[in-house]
C-alpha cells in the first residue's frame, strides 16, 4: 500500500508547516490525524521527512545526512519539537496531511539561509558536501489512493510499509530550546539534493531499519530508552529506502497544536528579559535534570558567597581580639626569654637598723660654758657637749703637726728616726717670752725626730713646731706644712678645722671638741706617739734641763690618763685633749675626750693660765665618771634579727645573730651598727643557719663583730619576680 503526498499550492511556507503540526497528533500505531482531530491519511516517507525538514535549525548544528540510523538525533528532535509552536494555516491540503511548500520552494532554486533559531537534528541533516537530505521531496500523487484511513489498525501486510518510527527520549527542560518560528524559515538552498522520485535524486542505498516486532508506543506515552532500538518502516514500494526515514517521536503525541501553541506562547521571553545563561548540553536518558544537579550548587554558593553580618561593637571587638592576642603573646613570650636570660643582681645585706642604744642612762658632768666630747674607742661616741663651733684651739694645734710629721715619716718601735739640725730661726724663736718655747739650743746642734718629738708635745715648743715643719717640707716657710695640716683634717673629716700655724699660737687656727675628738682616736693609733705622750716629763741630751708634760697633775691622779695634750692662750682660754684607760674584765678600752673654750669668769688670766687649770678640773670630773659607768653589756642576743638580704627583685631573707655579742659602754650610749657580707659577693642560693654576713657594733679601732645567718634557706628570686623586672 503506497502513501500519497501532495504538495501545497501555496507559497506560504506556514502551510507545510501546518500540515507538520497536523501530523503531529498521529496515534502510536502510525495513523495521522488531521488538523481538526479527525482521521487523517498515513503519512509517507516523503511526508515525514518533509516534515523535519520543515523544522528551522536549532543552537547545534545540523548533522550530515550520511550518520544513520535517525535514532541518533531523536532525543533532541523529539525535545525541541515539543516546544514548537503550532500555528494554525488555512490551507487546503491540512486535512488530508500535506506536506507544505517548503519543498517546493526548494525546487524553485532560491537560496535562503536556515533561520538561526530553528532546532538542529530534524529534517535538516546536511552531509558533509552541504547537500541536504533526500527526503525533502514529496511523494507521487497516485499513493493518496492507497492511504489507510484513519483509526484502521494497520495490516500485516502494511508493516513492512509504514513501521512507525521509535519512539525518541523527551529531553527534561523544553524551555531551553529556542523555538523557531515557521513563518521566517526560508526556501532551502537550491542546490539540496531533489526528492525521491526526482530526476536528480539519487538513488538510496541505505536500508531502513526493519525490526517490526516492537509494538508501537501509545499515544501520549513519555519515550522509554527501550524505543531506540524500533526499528524505521521499510520503504513504501516503488521508492528508495531513504526516502521512508521514521516519523520523529514529537509526531506521535497526543498533545494538540493549540495546547503547544499555549505552551510556546507561554514560554515567550519577556520584554526585558534576564541575560541568557549560556546552553547546557542535553541530558542523556537516564540522567537527572539539571535543576536537581543545579540545587547542589546554588546551596553551596549560597553558603560560600553569603554576605558578611553586619558590623556590630561585640564582632569588631572580637575581630581585634584575634589578631593581636598571637601578636601579644608572641610578644609576652620574647620579653619573658630577654627577662629570664638577663643576669641576676648581686644580693646585698641591709641592717635593720643604724644605731642600737645601751640600756640606762649616764649623766656625765659637763661644764656650764665651752663645749666638749668624749668617746671609747671601739664602741663609739657617748656624749657630746655645747655648741660645736669652730675656736681657737691654741697649742692643741700641736697634735696635728705630729700626726703629718709622722704620717710622712713614721717610726719604728724603738726607733728614734732622723737627726735634725737645729737652725738660727729656732734659737732666735727660743728667745721670745709670750709663747712657750725650747731654751738653750744651739744653732747646728742635732736631736733626733724622736727627741724634736718629746720637746714638741711634752713642754709644747712652739720654735720647735716650726723647725719640724720647715724640715718635713725642706722649705724655710712654713705654708707648706700647713697646707699638709689642712690636707690632713679633710682626710679625718675635720670639716669644721682650718690651720694657720704648724704650732696654733694663731688665734686664726680653730677648730671644734667633735673634730679633734677624730684627731686624738687617729694619732693614738701610732705607738711612738702614745709612748711620747704618756711620759710625765723627759731628759734629752743636749738639753741643759729635763723637760716637764704640762697636765703631770693628770697623769699622777691615778686615772690611768696617757695625755694627749693642753692648750691655753688668751682668745682660745684652756683647752685639753686627754686619753685615759680602764680594765673592764680582760679589755683595756682607750676613752678620748675633748674640752675646749674653757674660760675662768673672774681675775687676771695671762696668756691663759687659769683656765688652763680650769679645764684640767673639769676634764678631770668627765673622766672618772665615764670610767665609773663603762662596764661589759650585752648588745646583741643569739636569734635577734639584725637586718635581711636583699635579692635584688624584691625579695627578702631575714639575718639573725649567730651568737651573743657584748660591748663595752656607759649605759644609754648609742652604739652605731654596721652590716657587711662575710665574702666578696653574697650567695643567691643558701640553706638555714648558713652564715653569709657580719655585723659591727660600734665603730672606729676595736669595735667588736658578730657572725650572721639566714633565718630560713636563701633561695633564688621566683620566676614571677625575673620576668616582671624593671631595673
Amino acid at each position: 500500500m503506497k502513501a500519497v503526498s501532495v504538495a501545497g499550492s501555496s507559497d506560504d511556507p506556514k502551510i507545510g508547516t501546518t500540515g507538520e503540526r497536523a501530523r503531529s497528533a498521529a496515534e502510536p500505531d502510525g495513523a495521522v490525524r488531521s488538523a481538526d482531530g479527525g482521521p487523517g491519511p498515513s503519512p509517507t516517507a516523503e511526508t515525514g521527512t518533509t516534515a523535519e525538514a520543515a523544522e528551522p535549525d536549532g543552537p547545534e548544528a545540523a548533522e550530515p545526512a550520511d550518520r544513520e540510523p535517525e535514532e541518533d538525533r531523536a532525543p533532541n528532535a523529539a525535545a525541541e519539537t515539543e516546544a514548537k509552536p503550532a500555528p494554525q494555516s488555512a490551507g487546503a491540503d491540512e486535512s488530508a496531511g500535506v506536506a507544505g511548500t517548503a519543498g517546493t520552494d526548494r525546487e524553485d532554486g532560491a537560496d535562503a539561509a536556515p533561520s538561526p533559531a530553528a532546532p538542529s537534528g530534524i529534517g535538516q541533516a546536511e552531509d558533509a558536501g552541504g547537500e541536504a537530505d533526500s527526503s525533502t521531496a514529496s511523494e507521487p500523487e497516485d499513493a493518496e489512493d492507497e492511504s489507510p484511513e484513519a483509526g484502521t489498525p494497520p495490516a500485516a501486510a502494511d508493516e513492512d510499509d509504514a513501521t512507525p518510527a521509535p519512539a525518541r527520549p523527551l529531553v527534561a527542560d523544553r524551555a531551553e530550546q529556542p523555538a523557531a518560528d515557521p513563518a521566517t524559515a526560508g526556501p532551502p538552498d537550491a542546490d539540496r539534493t531533489a526528492a525521491p522520485g526526482h530526476p536528480e535524486a539519487p538513488e538510496a542505498t541505505e536500508p531502513a531499519h526493519d525490526d517490526d516486532n516492537d509494538p508501537a508506543p501509545e499515544a501520549g506515552t513519555p519515550p522509554t530508552a527501550a524505543d531506540e532500538d524500533v526499528a524505521a518502516p521499510e520503504p513504501a514500494p516503488g521508492s528508495s529506502p531513504r526516502t521512508a526515514p521514521r516519523r520523529p517521536s514529537w509526531a506521535r503525541g497526543s498533545e494538540s497544536d493549540a495546547e503547544r501553541t499555549s505552551r510556546f506562547v507561554a514560554l515567550e521571553p519577556l520584554d526585558d528579559p534576564a541575560p541568557a545563561a549560556a546552553p547546557t548540553p542535553p541530558t542523556a536518558v537516564g540522567d537527572a535534570p539539571r535543576e536537581a544537579v543545579a540545587a547542589p550548587l546554588d546551596l553551596l554558593a549560597e553558603l560560600t558567597n553569603t554576605a558578611p553580618p553586619p558590623e556590630t561593637p561585640r564582632r569588631t571587638a572580637l575581630r581585634r581580639v584575634k589578631i593581636w592576642t598571637p601578636i601579644l603573646l608572641l610578644l609576652a613570650g620574647a620579653v619573658c626569654g630577654a627577662q629570664l636570660l638577663r643576669p641576676l643582681p648581686a644580693p646585698k645585706l641591709v641592717g635593720s637598723a643604724p644605731l642600737h642604744t645601751l640600756d640606762g642612762q649616764l649623766t656625765i658632768p659637763w661644764p656650764a660654758k665651752g663645749q666638749g666630747a668624749v668617746r671609747v674607742s671601739g664602741s663609739g661616741d657617748i656624749g657630746t657637749f655645747g655648741e660645736q663651733k669652730p675656736v681657737p684651739t691654741a697649742s692643741v694645734a700641736k697634735v696635728m703637726t705630729a700626726y703629718v710629721v709622722l704620717k710622712d715619716r713614721p717610726l719604728r718601735k724603738a726607733d728614734s728616726g732622723p737627726d735634725i739640725t737645729v737652725d738660727a730661726k729656732t734659737v732666735a724663736d727660743g728667745t721670745s717670752t709670750s709663747e712657750s718655747r725650747i731654751e738653750g739650743l744651739s744653732a747646728g746642734t742635732k736631736f733626733s725626730q724622736l727627741d724634736m718629738l718629746k720637746m714638741l708635745m711634752i713642754p709644747s715648743g712652739n720654735n720647735v713646731a716650726r723647725l719640724l715643719a720647715r724640715w718635713d717640707t725642706g722649705t724655710d716657710s712654713e705654708a707648706a706644712f700647713v697646707d699638709k695640716m689642712n690636707a690632713a683634717a679633710k682626710e679625718l673629716g675635720m670639716n669644721d678645722t682650718t690651720y694657720t700655724d704648724p704650732s696654733g699660737l694663731e688665734a686664726s687656727t680653730v677648730s671644734t671638741a667633735a673634730d679633734q675628738l677624730k684627731l686624738a682616736e687617729a694619732i693614738m693609733k701610732d705607738e711612738a706617739f702614745r709612748s711620747v705622750v704618756a711620759l710625765p716629763d723627759a731628759q734629752i741630751k743636749g738639753l741643759p734641763t729635763p723637760i716637764y708634760n704640762n697636765n703631770g697633775s693628770l697623769l699622777t691622779a691615778g686615772l690611768s690618763i696617757r695625755g694627749i695634750k693642753t692648750g691655753s692662750s688668751t682668745a682660745a682660754g684652756g683647752a685639753l685633749m686627754w686619753a685615759a684607760y680602764k680594765s673592764v674584765g680582760d679589755e683595756t678600752p682607750l676613752i678620748l675626750g675633748t674640752l675646749m673654750d674653757q674660760h675662768v669668769e673672774s681675775g687676771p688670766d695671762p696668756d691663759g693660765a687659769n683656765s688652763l687649770l680650769l679645764v684640767k678640773a673639769n676634764s678631770k670630773k668627765i673622766i672618772e665618771a665615764v670610767r665609773a659607768a663603762l662596764a661589759s653589756v650585752p648588745a646583741v642576743r643569739k636569734g635577734d634579727p639584725v637586718g635581711y638580704v636583699d635579692d635584688g627583685l624584691g625579695g627578702r631573707t631575714r639575718l639573725v645573730a649567730a651568737r651573743d655579742l657584748n660591748v663595752i659602754g656607759v649605759p644609754g650610749q648609742q652604739l652605731r651598727l654596721s652590716l657587711t657580707a662575710a665574702a666578696e659577693t653574697v650567695p643567691h642560693a643558701a640553706k638555714a643557719g648558713s652564715e653569709v654576713g657580719v655585723l659591727t657594733v660600734g665603730d672606729g679601732a676595736g669595735a667588736k663583730s658578730v657572725p650572721v645567718a639566714v633565718q630560713r634557706d636563701l633561695a633564688e628570686p621566683s620566676f614571677g619576680s625575673r620576668i616582671t623586672r624593671l631595673g
